[in-house]
C-alpha cells in the first residue's frame, strides 16, 4: 500500500491517505488520479522514510513521511521533501528536513522539555 499527502494551495498538507501502489496498474499515474478526484493537488509519501533515511534500508523519498501540516518543498531534490512545522522559533532545519534545538538535550535520563524563554532545555 502507498500512502498519498494532499495539499492546500500553499502546499500544506491537510489529509494523508492509503492508495494504490505505484506499479498496480501500469502506466497508471496515482498521484494524478486521486488528486483530480479532490480537485487537489497530490503527492505520494513514504511510511517508511524519516529524517531522509528508509527505515528497512531502502531508498528514501521525500525526506519525512507526510503528516497534516507539513510543508511539501518541491524546491528539495528532485521528488520535493515533506518538511514537519516548526516546533519552536529558535530551532533550525537540518540538511535532512529535520528540526535541531541550538542546545542539544542533555543525555542523562532524565526528562526534558523545550523552554523557548530560555533557549534551554528545562527538567520534566
Amino acid at each position: 500500500m502507498a500512502h498519498y499527502a494532499f495539499l492546500d494551495d500553499n502546499n500544506i498538507v491537510v489529509e494523508v491517505i492509503t492508495g494504490r501502489d505505484p506499479g498496480d496498474v501500469p502506466g497508471m499515474d496515482w498521484e494524478t488520479y486521486y488528486g483530480a478526484r479532490r480537485g487537489m493537488t497530490c503527492k505520494r509519501t513514504s511510511y517508511n522514510t524519516q529524517a531522509n533515511m528508509h527505515r528497512s534500508g531502502g531508498e528514501p523519498f521525500r525526506y519525512n513521511y507526510a503528516g497534516i501540516g507539513y510543508l511539501f518543498d518541491e524546491s528539495m531534490g528532485s521528488d520535493g521533501a515533506f518538511i514537519p512545522p516548526q516546533p519552536f522559533d529558535s530551532w533550525t532545519l537540518t540538511d535532512n528536513m529535520t528540526w535541531e534545538s541550538p542546545v542539544p538535550m542533555p543525555a542523562d535520563g532524565k526528562a526534558y522539555i523545550w523552554d523557548e524563554k530560555t533557549v534551554d532545555w528545562s527538567e520534566e
